[in-house]
């Protein structure tokens, strides 16, 4: 990530609302997000959406009547760091909740913290099936996709490939491996000595890692090469690919998709790319959203550029946030979560609901295709990556009841959220 990004009046702007404490009556959030590491684009458009989204409601007077203050924590993408970092955030700082993340073994530490301590939390970027899966807890909420739903949504493009041979290169951690078993699950590339695989380490993983990952690749010259990786791993991954002339001889899939992504492997590199995503800067024009149509226009005249799914999430969740605790009328967290199990919002996209059994926000999924070069130069800061290739709804997109039953009981786990 380029160090001049972190400077600049913008984010000034920004963190004159963690250094809020002159505020009279205000009230304290949590923002434990990936400052540094390899997630560390998805973090600034945390940091920055969720600046906007902070002076909007500071602006209609706040939660309660209580101005809002944003107290800043660097999660690494470590989940470790970030069980630090929930612990003092709650205790020291006294915040009434929590968010933000780009990795789900740090969602689902900081999840467990907080629900420990019964503060709600919220995971901006978590996709591993298990966030709100076997790791589900009362205090938790999800407001991305999740692995499944991606997969669902990449289901018809996936068919093309039946029959054919997919070779993946996978992170080692909770959301690689979930990831990985439902691209498998939905493509039938089941057979691990038929369709091949290797791991990258996480979350220090070097460059020599993707070049050996995709060296590995060629040499099993598959059909489909699918990159589970995320951030500035697959932006490693990616470059590789293109330079090692993977690009001609195999359709390359990445998951779960971002604009920071794209950005970083570049135009070249990512043309004809396909993956999952649940929000992009195109989509409130897509679904008619008239407030995610404002969001982007604030966003692009206050940065330069277009928001991502990363902002795109904080901004909402911070919105959502006070709404329910309006609707509770008080910052008390159980009161809170009850206020928001079966909750239908429409915030930046179409309709969205936080489900009331293993709160995951149920929402419409896309699959998209990355645009030729000459058209990501022709757009709009060089930076409208995606066509959209299809949509899954979201009740039939994620997993149902009686499915997270069984996850839960063959992992030991209550019926109910504890």
């Amino acid at each position: 990530m380029k160090s001049g990004w972190w400077g600049g009046a913008a984010v000034a702007a920004i963190l004159c609302f963690a250094s809020a404490s002159a505020l009279a009556d205000s009230v304290k959030l949590g923002l434990n997000y990936p400052k540094t590491g390899p997630y560390a684009v998805q973090g600034l458009d945390q940091l920055q959406a969720a600046g906007l989204a902070i002076e909007e409601i500071n602006r209609s007077g706040g939660i309660l009547g209580h101005k809002v203050e944003l107290v800043l924590t660097d999660s690494q993408s470590n989940a470790a760091v970030s069980v630090e970092n929930a612990t003092r955030l709650i205790e020291k700082d006294k915040v009434k909740m929590i968010f933000g993340g780009a990795a789900s073994s740090v969602a689902i530490a900081v999840g467990k913290v907080a629900s420990d301590r019964k503060v709600p939390f919220f995971g901006t970027l978590t996709y591993s099936t298990e966030t709100t899966g076997i790791e589900g807890r009362k205090f938790a909420f999800r407001e991305c996709y999740d692995s499944y739903a991606g997969a669902k949504a990449l289901g018809d493009f996936l068919q093309r490939f039946k029959g054919k041979r997919f070779f993946f290169v996978t992170s080692r951690y909770t959301w690689g491996y979930t990831t990985e078993r439902s691209i498998r699950r939905v493509s039938g590339a089941l057979d691990l000595a038929q369709h091949g695989r290797v791991y990258t380490p996480f979350p220090k993983a070097a460059e020599n890692d993707f070049v050996d990952a995709i060296a590995a690749a060629k040499a099993a010259n598959p059909d489909v090469l699918v990159l589970v990786l995320f951030g500035s791993d697959m932006v490693h991954a990616v470059r590789q690919a293109h330079r090692q002339g993977l690009k001609g001889k195999m359709q390359i899939i990445v998951p779960n998709l971002t604009l920071g992504m794209a950005e970083g492997a570049g135009p070249e590199a990512m043309e004809g790319i396909v993956g999952a995503i649940p929000w992009t800067a195109q989509i409130p024009r897509f679904t008619g959203s008239a407030a995610g149509q404002r969001f982007v226009e604030e966003f692009a005249k206050r940065y330069r550029r277009l928001p991502d799914t990363s902002g795109a999430s904080a901004y909402t969740i911070l919105h959502e946030y006070k709404a329910a605790v309006e609707r509770a009328r008080s910052f008390d967290g159980m009161a809170v979560v009850s206020a928001l199990e079966g909750r239908e919002y429409r915030w930046l996209k179409d309709q969205q609901q936080w489900r009331s059994w293993d709160h995951q926000s149920v929402q419409t999924v896309y699959a998209v295709r990355a645009r030729s070069a000459g058209e990501v130069r022709k757009s709009r800061f060089q930076q409208e990556y995606f066509e959209v290739i299809g949509a899954i709804r979201g009740e039939k997109a994620f997993i149902s009841r009686e499915e997270w039953d069984a996850l839960r009981q063959a992992a030991g786990k209550p019926a109910d959220l504890d």
